[in-house]
């Protein structure tokens, strides 16, 4: 009962704590660069780990951010829960993110994300959705700003794998850039249809840089998966 509480009272950190980043990043649109709105919409992550981390006990562990080059790259994450795509902006330099265009869509928040410049895709529409994200993504590379994609697309449960969708590594193959991919276990404690957060400490583990010179998009994608889907099933979940 007491964790059903807990999770309550983060929830009442964290969306008023949307809603307040999102009317500042919507202000600041027409006003400030890039750069300057990025820095100070990270402010809303490191908010809401600390909140999570008070009100829930839930914590994390960032490990091989050693392996984070200095140039724009992809980076190709594990998907498993709402905590990657609050905790990211925090372990990743200047990023966009690749998301849906649903999202653009929510008053208010939709708007503060069009400030931050994402790559918002219509997957229904296939080789359209591919050609903008190839499009975007190089002027967003070659801005000196990293790209961030889920290559499953949808939340998987721990132990499961989704289907590693192409589109980042033919990317990165394109726009002659390393990928980085990125490991974690938050599904076990930040389900991804669940209320609950357990207490514990997040792994999340950043892989060594994928050189893709030479390389098909093919190619780079399996390696990304295999790295991440084995150093997941290292990780495991909570210690009991």
């Amino acid at each position: 009962m007491i964790q059903y509480v807990r999770s309550a009272l983060f929830w009442l950190g964290f969306a008023p704590s949307t809603v307040v980043m999102s009317l500042i990043l919507v202000l600041l649109w027409p006003i400030a660069p890039f750069l300057w709105r990025q820095r100070i919409s990270v402010l809303w992550p490191r908010f809401n780990l600390w909140w999570l981390k008070v009100t829930c006990g839930l914590s994390h562990e960032v490990r091989g951010t050693e392996h984070i080059p200095a140039e724009p790259a992809v980076y190709l994450c594990k998907h498993q829960s709402a905590w990657e795509t609050v905790v990211m902006e925090t372990v990743v330099p200047p990023m966009v993110w690749v998301l849906k265009r649903e999202l653009m869509r929510i008053p208010i928040f939709g708007w503060a994300l069009a400030s931050l410049r994402p790559i918002a895709i219509d997957r229904k529409k296939g080789r359209e959705a591919m050609e903008q994200l190839l499009k975007q993504g190089e002027a967003r590379l070659a801005d000196g700003i990293c790209v961030v994609v889920f290559p499953e697309g949808t939340r998987t449960a721990p132990g499961q794998t989704g289907k590693y969708r192409a589109g980042g590594a033919m990317l990165a193959e394109r726009a002659k850039v390393p990928v980085v991919p990125i490991a974690h276990n938050a599904g076990y404690f930040w389900p991804r249809r669940g209320f609950l957060k357990k207490p514990g400490t997040i792994q999340m583990e950043v892989g060594p840089v994928i050189d893709t010179t030479g390389l098909s998009a093919a190619e780079i994608n399996r390696r990304a998966q295999e790295w991440i889907e084995a150093t997941v099933a290292k990780m495991g979940g909570p210690t009991p």
